[in-house]
């Protein structure tokens, strides 16, 4: 492609508008420019890339079975109330004005709509579907560029199959693609189990790259692997030594104290000594959970302990629930659920409030004063803490979601009707499983894991826009300009090219610019090698530089590249 002709807006200074590094370098390289908040338009050189990295998907989804299908982004809304999930998704639903339709953040439920009326008997399974599709989540806070925005391409497929066991193959093989896809791209990811979510189902397992652009906080052991997000990870932290001194509940006068903070500063006390009481509305009844000091509850497990969706109780609602505003409420004398984090178990000399204002009580005993309570790993792991498989120390750390991949069940095609009949004639809901990929953050996650410096993007083959970027340093030279154009026809029988044939450009701009769009390879006409019969190659991921001759300039750059 020849530069002069072509759209690449690059830009000198960085954008306002951008924090993270692949969000500044996209924007410069003019691989996208911002539309709205949230929504990107890719340009030519950003559009090049999309498309290496949905062939490298394409290709193994192809390997592992799969079909491709294009769904419509826009959704009749009936179809998403066949499971509740205009509910589920709440305000991050894109509705169409009339509200008959909606636009897809995913599409469980269109697969399954062809699956129910396709797919009928065990002969017809197990199925495959895929798609690369746009989807559309209205992102409260877009941020982070690609990486979190309310128009973004996927790729999501599908399996259907007769059985869990069968399931569990289907999951291993889309498993299987990811880690290679990930490894063709060039990318350094590890997989941790995760939460569902809104997705449901049972098993989930995200791949990930740690990054401080990174929105998921996940918990991750170096020395045997073990990985988890820490809406679901599980450690073994320090055990507390409470103070078994037997003692009988006693009310103390604790006038304005509200924190754990303010409490263990009032008395005196190690923060370990006081159990900080919340509730939660389960079901539309009242839960009262318990933790260890300034310990904070891991919403996600306290669902799972649960059963079903949980909420914070509203501060106008405390009082009437436990006979005390937030900051003096406690376990002793509740009359509803309590629950606590395991780490309490075996509690005595606690404190906590006595569920009236400016009150606390002091020498509770768990065992002896809540005997209705019952324990749950509520808490989010923390850096340093024991690893729960070997010992060792967890890091703690932010991380950017690449792909995600769920077994779903029956959750969707039992609500949907989706129903095959077995071997033995019976109906059965097919089994279905769930699989993601973000395009864009491929792209993103690429430039941020290390494949950029303060001058621009560093490429790999795989992702490259182009392979090579042939720069004519002087086009006004009769002489420079006609080995350039000869030597590009050349280049490109082998290779991808981008030729920078700007006539007006100079020299230093042309190696700026050729840094910012990181190429792999630079290949530079001009005058004094020329004369030796010689180009300078450049290497954009090292900077190495060295001459070549001519003669040899295509075996070279194949060796560089292949």
């Amino acid at each position: 492609m020849r530069q002069n002709k072509s759209f690449i807006p690059t830009l000198k200074e960085n954008p306002n508008d951008a924090a993270v590094p692949s969000h500044i370098l996209m924007l410069r390289a003019g691989l996208i420019r911002t539309l709205g908040a949230g929504i990107y338009s890719f340009l030519p050189l950003g559009y090049r890339v999309i498309k290496k990295v949905s062939q490298i998907i394409r290709e193994e989804m192809d390997a592992i079975g799969g079909q491709e299908f294009h769904l419509p982004a826009l959704n009749p809304i009936e179809i998403w109330q066949e499971t509740n999930r205009v509910e589920a998704f709440g305000d991050n639903l894109f509705h169409i004005k009339n509200r008959d339709y909606v636009l897809a953040p995913t599409h469980e439920e269109i697969m399954t709509f062809h699956a129910r009326r396709a797919l009928q008997s065990y002969k017809d399974l197990p199925q495959t579907w895929y798609q690369i599709q746009t989807k559309f989540r209205n992102e409260p806070r877009p941020r982070s560029g690609v990486l979190r925005g309310r128009q973004f391409l996927m790729k999501d497929s599908y399996s259907f199959d007769s059985s869990n066991e069968n399931l569990d193959a289907s999951y291993k093989l889309h498993d299987g693609a990811y880690r290679r896809i990930f490894k063709r791209c060039g990318l350094e990811y590890f997989v941790v189990g995760a939460s569902s979510g809104a997705m449901g189902g049972s098993g989930s397992e995200e791949f990930m790259v740690q990054s401080d652009a990174g929105e998921d906080t996940v918990a991750h052991c170096k020395s045997c692997g073990y990985s988890a997000n820490v809406e679901v990870a599980e450690s073994v932290p320090a055990v507390i030594k409470f103070n078994t001194e037997e003692r009988a509940v006693y009310e103390i006068s604790t006038p304005n104290v509200k924190s754990i903070d303010e409490l263990r500063g009032f008395l005196n006390i190690d923060e370990s000594r006081c159990a900080k009481s919340r509730i939660y509305i389960c079901n539309e009844k009242p839960v009262l959970v318990l933790m260890s000091g300034n310990e904070e509850v891991n919403e996600t497990k306290l669902e799972k302990a649960l059963g079903s969706a949980i909420r914070p109780a509203h501060p106008d609602e405390l009082k009437a629930i436990s006979g005390a505003d937030a900051g003096s409420i406690g376990p002793v004398g509740y009359t509803g659920t309590i629950i606590a984090d395991s780490r309490l178990f075996g509690g005595k000399n606690l404190f906590s409030g006595a569920n009236k204002n400016d009150f606390h009580i002091g020498g509770i005993d768990l065992a002896r004063d809540v005997p209705r309570i019952t324990y749950y790993d509520l808490r989010a792991v923390k850096s340093g803490e024991g690893c729960i498989r070997c010992g060792s120390e967890l890091g703690v750390f932010t991380a950017i979601e690449l792909g995600h991949i769920f077994k779903l069940g029956t959750k969707y095609s039992a609500a949907m009707g989706a129903l095959f009949k077995d071997e033995a004639g019976r109906e059965l809901p097919l089994v279905m499983g769930s699989y993601g990929i973000g395009v864009e953050r491929v792209i993103a996650c690429f430039i941020e894991q290390q494949h950029h410096d303060e001058n621009g993007i560093k490429w790999n083959k795989a992702l490259a826009p182009f392979h090579i970027h042939l720069l004519c340093l002087n086009m006004k030279k009769n002489h420079l300009k006609e080995i350039s154009e000869k030597l590009y026809a050349r280049l490109l029988e082998k290779f991808e090219v981008l030729f920078d044939d700007r006539p007006d450009a100079t020299a230093g701009f042309k190696f700026k610019d050729a840094d910012l769009i990181g190429l792999p390879i630079q290949v530079v006409i001009g005058e004094k090698k020329l004369v030796e019969n010689k180009v300078e190659i450049k290497v954009r991921e090292t900077g190495e530089r060295f001459d070549v001759s001519l003669d040899d300039l295509v075996e070279k750059i194949s060796q560089l590249l292949f």
